[in-house]
């Protein structure tokens, strides 16, 4: 059986490993890229092997190099690309360094922006493909102040995202998601008290699962959304 290879970016934790493990329960082969986490990489890559027995690869890469980026060309056929990976470096905006602000758009915006430049070109000369990009809420409109730069960059990739859509049409659909607050470890290590009154701003009364966002990412990356294209979806239980 020809099975659909998924690429996804800083996929070792969080909202990435939860796609990661969607996408294999799918039957699908996943390339999971990480930069700093190895072991959790790792332990992603067996996990996945041994419960869905399909093809696991854990990549090193940072996306935000353009030379790193060529390590993605070991792969012969990408069909659904995951731009995941992101820096959230919060602090008073008077605190920022210049340095910290650019590491974080690197990340964030420059990563997605090169990851599918390439993947893309290749979706292009196999005439199909979809790429789906994780933009956040902070983007359009639950601004941070402390989080201006990380705020930029998604909506940079929301921007992106329809700039892509353009430039890869017909062939490659280019959809994004932006997810509001989600239960991951880095969301868990924070204030509980500053959680709680996030929590009383969403209609839910409740954080998104992982799981709930890795959902509708396989969603856009199936053919059931094959008319869906330069979208932006919120998932975010109705955050105001």
């Amino acid at each position: 059986m020809d099975r659909k290879v998924v690429l996804i970016t800083g996929a070792a934790k969080g909202i990435g490993a939860s796609i990661a493990k969607k996408m294999a329960s799918l039957h699908c082969n996943v390339v999971i890229n990480y930069l700093t986490s190895e072991r959790d990489a790792v332990s992603l890559q067996k996990e996945l092997q041994d419960k869905y027995e399909v093809e696991v690869f854990a990549i090193r890469a940072d996306v935000s190099k353009e030379e790193e980026e060529k390590v993605l060309e070991h792969f012969s056929k990408i069909d659904v690309l995951i731009n995941n990976a992101a820096l959230c470096q919060d602090n008073y905006f008077y605190e920022k360094t210049s340095l910290e602000f650019q590491n974080v758009i690197a990340t964030n915006l420059i990563g997605p922006f090169l990851t599918s430049k390439y993947v893309g070109e290749h979706m292009l000369e196999q005439k199909s493909g979809v790429i789906v990009n994780i933009s956040s809420t902070n983007g359009i409109d639950t601004m941070e102040t402390y989080s201006m730069d990380y705020d930029a960059s998604k909506a940079g990739v929301i921007s992106l995202t329809k700039n892509y859509a353009k430039a890869l049409a017909p062939y490659v659909r280019v959809n994004a998601i932006a997810p509001g607050w989600t239960k991951t470890d880095a969301v868990l290590e924070m204030n509980p008290n500053y959680l709680k009154e996030e929590e009383k701003k969403i209609l839910l009364a409740r954080f998104a699962k992982p799981e709930e966002i890795a959902n509708v990412v396989a969603f856009l990356a199936s053919d059931d959304a094959s008319y869906i294209n330069g979208t932006i979806i919120r998932v975010d239980g109705g955050l105001k």
